[in-house]
Formats: C-alpha cells, sequence, structure tokens
C-alpha cells in the first residue's frame, strides 16, 4: 500500500491540472485499507451560468485524473481506474487503486504496464501552465502534430485541426461569445479572478491579474480577456498571431464518462506539448454557449461532439497559477 506521504504528493500533482477558472472542482479521499483513491467532484466549484450541465467541471476532473495516473505510474504504482463506478453516488467520478489487488471489472484506462507512455510525461505537470500570451506566426512540424495526435487517440479521443474556412468561423465565433453580456457568467468570472496584487500574489484559486496576459491590440488568438472592463495596472496591450494554431478535441458521445476521457485527453495532449517545448492554452468560450457549440463542430468531420478547443504553439509558457493546499482537497478514511 502507498504511504501517506505518496499519497499526499499523487494529489499534489493531480492538482496541477487546468479547470475553467482554475476554480479545482475537485476533492480526493483515500482509502487506506484497500490502497484506492477516489476521485470527487466538488460541487460548491460549480459554475451553473457558464457550465449548467458540469461538462466543464467533469472534463477539469478528468484532467487531474490524468496527471493523477502520470504520478502513479511515476512512482511505480500502476494505477487502475475506474469511471463513475457508482451510479448511485453521482459525485463519485472515478477510483483508482494503487494496489496489487484491484477491484474486479474492465479497467477504464491501461495500467502502466500496457501504457509505457504515461511515466514518460511526469516531467510536464508543474511546466504546463495556460499562456494567454501572443505565440509566434509558426505552424508546428509534422511530427508534433502526429505526437499530440496520438496522444488524443490514446485516451479515446480525437484531435482534428480545422481547415482554412473552418478556422476562420472558430475565430469569429470565439469573438462572438467574447462579446456577449450574461449577468451569471459575469458574476462568476468576478468570483474566479483576483485583482490588485494583495490578492493576487496570494491567491491558491482561480485566475489571478498576472495570468491574464496582455490586452489584445489586434489578431485574433482566442484567449479570454478575464479583466473585461475592469481596470488592471501595469498590463500593457499588444499584438497576437492572426492565424493561431487551433485544434479541436472531440468525442463520439456527449455524456459524463466522455466528458472525463476528454478530460484526460486534453491533459494528455496538453502534457505532450510541453514536453515539446511548446505554449498551450484553452478556449472554451463558444463552447459555453449551446447555440454556438453547434457551430463549432465540422459536419464534414467524424467527431460527434467538440469538449474543447486548444491553441498551441511556440511562445511563452505563462506563469504558474497556484493550488489549494493539499490537506484542502484531501481526506484520509
Amino acid at each position: 500500500m502507498p504511504t501517506d506521504e505518496t499519497v499526499q504528493q499523487l494529489v499534489t500533482d493531480a492538482t496541477a491540472a487546468p479547470s475553467m477558472h482554475n476554480a479545482q472542482p475537485w476533492r480526493f479521499r483515500c482509502l487506506r485499507d484497500s490502497g484506492t483513491l477516489e476521485l470527487r467532484a466538488d460541487p460548491t466549484r460549480a459554475m451553473p451560468a457558464s457550465d449548467p450541465a458540469h461538462r466543464a467541471l467533469h472534463i477539469g476532473c478528468g484532467a487531474a485524473l490524468f496527471n493523477l495516473r502520470v504520478a502513479a505510474a511515476h512512482a511505480g504504482l500502476p494505477p487502475d481506474v475506474r469511471l463513475l463506478p457508482d451510479y448511485a453516488d453521482r459525485g463519485l467520478l472515478a477510483t483508482v487503486s494503487l494496489s496489487d489487488n484491484p477491484p474486479d471489472g474492465l479497467p477504464d484506462s491501461p495500467a502502466d504496464g500496457t501504457d509505457d507512455g504515461l511515466a514518460q510525461l511526469y516531467p510536464a505537470i508543474h511546466r504546463r501552465h495556460t499562456s494567454r500570451y501572443p505565440f509566434a506566426e509558426q505552424g508546428l512540424s509534422d511530427s508534433q502534430w502526429a505526437a499530440l495526435v496520438d496522444a488524443a487517440d490514446r485516451e479515446g479521443a480525437v484531435l482534428l485541426f480545422p481547415s482554412d474556412w473552418h478556422l476562420e468561423l472558430l475565430l469569429d465565433l470565439v469573438q462572438d461569445a467574447e462579446g456577449r453580456d450574461d449577468p451569471g457568467r459575469r458574476e462568476e468570472i468576478a468570483r474566479w479572478t483576483r485583482l490588485g496584487p494583495a490578492e493576487a500574489d496570494i491567491a491558491t484559486e482561480g485566475v489571478p491579474e498576472y495570468a491574464f496576459g496582455p490586452h489584445k491590440r489586434d489578431g485574433r488568438a482566442p484567449v479570454r480577456d478575464f479583466a473585461g472592463r475592469r481596470p488592471v495596472a501595469d498590463r500593457g496591450t499588444t499584438s497576437f498571431e492572426s492565424r493561431p494554431n487551433l485544434v479541436l478535441l472531440g468525442t463520439a458521445d456527449d455524456r459524463p464518462a466522455d466528458w472525463l476521457r476528454a478530460g484526460q485527453a486534453m491533459e494528455r495532449v496538453l502534457l505532450q506539448a510541453t514536453l515539446d517545448g511548446l505554449a498551450t492554452s484553452l478556449t472554451s468560450h463558444a463552447l459555453e454557449w449551446s447555440d454556438l457549440r453547434e457551430l463549432v463542430r465540422d459536419p464534414a468531420s467524424a467527431v460527434g461532439f467538440v469538449q474543447m478547443v486548444l491553441r498551441i504553439g511556440h511562445g511563452p509558457q505563462g506563469p504558474t497559477t497556484r493550488r489549494r493546499p493539499v490537506r484542502e482537497v484531501l481526506e484520509f478514511v
């Protein structure tokens, strides 16, 4: 069985994952007797206006689950994962067995013995940061694209690169979503942003002002402006790339289990990109509006549902945003 110290480190690594507005909507419960970690949703960190179905919440928790798998593999503990193992307990999103006697049934992800790429991703966990800064007007190499496609495929998702007309549409949809004003969503952004050095420099949740990135002078990078009309000192204004490298992450279905798999696939893509020296950011603007989400999907593609739009390129990695102390998200029983 893993020691308490090992479990604490695993959860610390897991919580380095991205989540919508860095709300960190997860909790972990360690069952010492069975060597099992439970991943649970934290409904107090949900966003009913922006994410009424909790799709983004599941994706964020899925990303944390993937980090946990990577950290466990790195520690020599082959993770045995079960997604949504108890229909009567909807808050229980996954169990991860770290013992030599996993529960009966088929796992929802391969153990480290059949996925030798997991442990190799570990150095990227704490190097990956969301970058809301301009990227270079430079594409990715064929080998970089192939590695990202393979990363998504290993987690049961599809990564697609939009054609020229589809890229133009995506940029228009992001601009449309950014220009909409909904009081509930505006309040959620205000709740999860931290303005002023006194608050931002010590924040362990939400998006601090130093991670907002500069104002966009021109270019069409799909980066959310968390400041809105609120003044932010020393933020600056600069040009962004005119044709960002966007990719669509999709799944065949659109249920909670698919959202969890999409979160794992997203994080695997982000970690692979980080290992390859690329900068990344997430674009969920248009996906948060049901009418715009339908338009994000290319009707000629094989993807049933788009779960996330990623921006990947050559640029600064972005600053570190802190996470809550492990004692606030981990319980031992």
